[in-house]
């Protein structure tokens, strides 16, 4: 049967629904039409049913470095738990004055104008609980507890986000509490406040002194050898280099940006960009990518932590120069590049759960290192890398030459690589009687956490038993001569 152009126009026009329009509408008769759209069709039910994703989580503004790195910028993340207004959930809750708790928008999401103190809530939260969840996926899926959390307390961590004035950030055992602070950057005028929660680094490197000090109580204590307190300054640095390449959109972007040298000058490197260049320095606060021997920094920990942070940061970029060459045919470099990191976190995370419980070196984290690299069957060239660049930093004993490494002629990309046919997997340290390991630790030049007094008063062992403390922790040698004095 032939239908004509006008048969259907006719037959639209008679399915045209009049509706009359009351009087009673402003500027309407009552004898006026309006042709109402016909009702909308709805959609055939589907024969087979469709996977329902989980709807458990929120979305997240944040900035991905701090607000000097335009590269990156503010970018929208996933955050897959339940969060309460606040931000708050079971581990980590928020508190600023006369602003939290934030709400959650109508979507459900913590989306806020970046620079904002609603946004500098939600993006304090989101990158602390990031840096828990690395950890966590690290440790079999498990959450780390915070140090307080013995005995069956569940007790949260509070981050404060606007927590007072001052050029730091800082994690306390006693106030339970992650602070970070804002300051007016010297000759700039009273408006350019610089927060130090607005850094990505510096959030992730104060979670990471938390998550250290659940996993390994007594290292915070000034008792320890220097070098100890060196693992927790490097801890931090190394979780903020491990975090952002544990997000597809910064290691994608660092690939891009360095043609995949992480030996190029790069935001993954130079920490807390920012807050660095408001202290006078040329970039970031430090530079993983150093060169520094252990000869050339006394007992001083922040300078002791650089070496440690550069050797790994060496053995990220000679994993990733191998496990590059031999998967770019198959993968795109930022998936190499995120795997590679991951496993040598894990790797870094396994070998410090495995170290003394205090009074821990350098070596004893590169011993557990090699060792679990060995059981779980990953390339001799694995080891050859940790050996040299522990060895060059003037750490450990050199048991393999470093002719090949020095001389520019190491064969980085054969799996089996030793320099000389063995896989050592224990090593000596350098120089038992450096300053690093003797002295006491000066902890001057740290972030706030290493200058809180609990740390420098209360002893390694007490630390070590975890739990909460108490003012009285602190005071307690003072109180006890009180009590002396008051008793005779």
């Amino acid at each position: 049967m032939k239908i004509h152009q006008q048969d259907i126009q006719a037959q639209r026009e008679s399915e045209t629904i009049q509706v009359e329009v009351p009087a009673q509408w402003p500027g309407r008769a009552s004898t006026a039409v309006q042709e109402a759209a016909p009702p909308t069709p709805r959609p055939a039910p589907r024969p087979v049913p469709i996977p329902v994703p989980i709807r458990t989580g929120h979305r997240f503004l944040i900035y991905k470095q701090d607000p000097s790195v335009t590269e990156l910028g503010a970018r929208l993340t996933f955050i897959p738990t339940v969060v309460l207004n606040g931000p708050a959930d079971a581990r980590v809750r928020t508190e600023l004055q006369d602003v939290t708790p934030v709400a959650r928008n109508i979507n459900g999401d913590f989306v806020f104008t970046a620079g904002s103190p609603q946004f500098d809530c939600a993006h304090t939260f989101a990158v602390v609980r990031q840096t828990m969840a690395m950890y966590e996926r690290h440790n079999g899926g498990d959450p780390i507890p915070f140090a307080w959390n013995v005995d069956g307390d569940t007790e949260r961590i509070t981050v404060f986000p606007h927590a007072g004035e001052g050029a730091n950030a800082f994690y306390t055992r006693t106030g339970k509490a992650l602070k970070f602070l804002f300051f007016t950057p010297q000759g700039q005028p009273p408006g350019s406040v610089l927060h130090t929660c607005r850094s990505h680094d510096i959030v992730a490197h104060e979670t990471g002194h938390a998550i250290l000090d659940g996993l390994k109580p007594g290292w915070l204590s000034a008792g320890n050898p220097p070098q100890t307190g060196g693992l927790h300054e490097s801890f931090g640095d190394i979780t903020a280099i491990f975090l952002a390449l544990a997000e597809p959109d910064q290691a994608d972007a660092l690939v891009a940006l360095t043609k995949a040298n992480l030996h190029d000058k790069s935001f993954l490197s130079e920490l807390a960009e920012e807050f660095g260049k408001a202290l006078g320095m040329p970039s970031g606060l430090r530079n993983a990518d150093n060169d520094l021997k252990l000869s050339q920094v006394g007992n001083e920990v922040h300078a002791i932590s650089q070496v440690f942070t550069g050797a790994i940061y060496d053995v990220l970029a000679d994993v990733y120069t191998f496990e590059l060459s031999r998967q770019r045919r198959t993968k795109d470099p930022a998936i190499v590049l995120i795997e590679t990191a991951s496993a040598l976190c894990k790797l870094v995370f396994d070998a410090i759960v495995a170290s003394p419980a205090t009074g821990a070196r350098y070596v004893d984290v590169a011993n557990q290192m090699l060792q679990v690299s060995a059981t779980r069957g990953a390339p001799a060239i694995y080891r050859t890398f940790i050996r040299n660049r522990f060895a060059v930093r003037e750490i450990t004993t050199a048991v393999t030459p470093l002719r090949d490494l020095m001389s520019g002629r190491m064969a980085m990309t054969e799996a089996g690589y030793t320099g000389d046919g063995q896989d050592v997997t224990e090593v000596e340290p350098h120089d038992e009687h450096s300053a690093s390991l003797r002295a006491d630790q000066d902890r001057s030049r740290c972030c706030g956490t290493m200058q809180m007094p609990e740390y420098e008063v209360i002893d390694a062992e007490k630390l070590a038993r975890g739990g909460s403390l108490e003012d009285d922790d602190i005071l307690r040698d003072e109180l006890d001569g009180l009590r002396r004095a008051f008793s005779a």
